[in-house]
């Protein structure tokens, strides 16, 4: 049985990829993820707002003794709040690469176009084989229309691309006008890959101290509904990998999202729950699915389920709601 894939132009061993979280905070981890299985590993995001707290930073100190900015200054968050510094970041990157052999992806969040973007470019010449463009952007501004908004993001990736020669994913949201047609523009402006999808921080509300706090809900399999139906609808129409994320927990989350065509899965909340030897036991799954269903490869699977070779491709788009809703009637 071949699980190979090939993801972001890099041949995997198999499309199990850690995606970006806490667990690739220690080389040990991320050892222990190579040693169970996994095929390559995002590491945590370097946020832009981390670059430019350091440089305020910097600047603060550089300046004290003729103005003081404390307005400006506090607007970013405490250093402590942040795992790694953009220096200890890159050394990280560093040390993971002479720690283990498959591809370590770089993790960049960040939504404006300006200096912070130079730290792709740190990152490549650390030792990453990839960078994974983390676009979290939340558009709340009512003046700002969908044209401006994408636009926002195009640029970002576009001047990441100038400054490096590794592939470069992004890793995007759904909530697109055309989510079509920002897929294929993304990869029309060189994006090598595309993971479906980010899920927003979404806040909550504490009614003891009537404050905004944060509420971290991990996903669960009913989550991978939305990245399984675009990947389905995207396989062979963009010239970039697909990747999905949200909602991959089990060995049949996995084989239907290479079924409808993408590359790797990406795991976080699964290896939160179970561990990261959880890795090792998909794996196993994987081969005795695909034995017991008479699968030779991950390859003859791949896209055996998407938009372009179901008989039925409208089961995908809008014909099947009047179904579902008749189920319940």
């Amino acid at each position: 049985m071949d699980l190979t894939t090939k993801y972001l132009g890099m041949n995997l061993k198999n499309p199990i990829v850690p995606s970006a979280s806490p667990l690739a905070r220690d080389i040990p981890s991320i050892r222990l993820m190579e040693d169970v299985g996994a095929a390559a590993v995002v590491m945590e995001s370097l946020f832009e707002e981390q670059i430019i707290h350091e440089k305020k930073e910097l600047d603060h100190f550089l300046t004290q003794s003729t103005e003081s900015y404390a307005e400006a200054l506090s607007y970013f968050p405490e250093p402590q709040v942040y795992t790694f510094g953009p220096d200890e970041y890159l050394e990280h990157i560093r040390k993971a690469k002479e720690a283990v052999d498959i591809p370590i992806i770089a993790s960049l969040n960040g939504v404006s176009n300006g200096g912070w973007i130079q730290y792709a470019k740190k990152m490549q010449e650390a030792g990453a084989d990839a960078i994974e463009l983390n676009t979290y952007y939340l558009a709340t501004d009512p003046e700002k229309n969908s044209q401006q908004v994408e636009d926002n993001y195009v640029d970002v990736l576009k001047a990441v691309k100038q400054v490096v020669t590794i592939p470069v994913a992004m890793k995007i949201s759904p909530f697109f006008t055309s989510m079509a047609n920002m897929a294929k523009r993304f990869a029309d402006e060189g994006a090598d890959a595309l993971v479906l999808f980010n899920r927003f921080y979404q806040p909550d509300i504490d009614l003891e101290i009537l404050e905004v706090v944060p509420n971290l809900v991990l996903s669960t399999s009913e989550s991978n509904r939305l990245p399984l139906r675009w990947i389905a609808i995207l396989y062979g129409k963009i010239n970039a990998s697909l990747a999905a994320t949200s909602g991959i927990h089990t060995v049949e989350d996995v084989i239907k999202m290479l079924m409808v065509g993408a590359d790797v899965t990406m795991l976080c909340a699964a290896l939160l729950k179970n561990g990261i030897g959880y890795i090792a036991e998909l794996e196993h799954g994987i081969l005795q699915w695909m034995e017991e269903n008479e699968y030779e490869s991950v390859t003859q699977m791949k896209g055996s389920m998407s938009y372009k070779s179901v008989a039925e491709p409208a089961a995908y788009s809008r014909a099947n709601y009047m179904k579902v809703l008749k189920t319940y009637i």
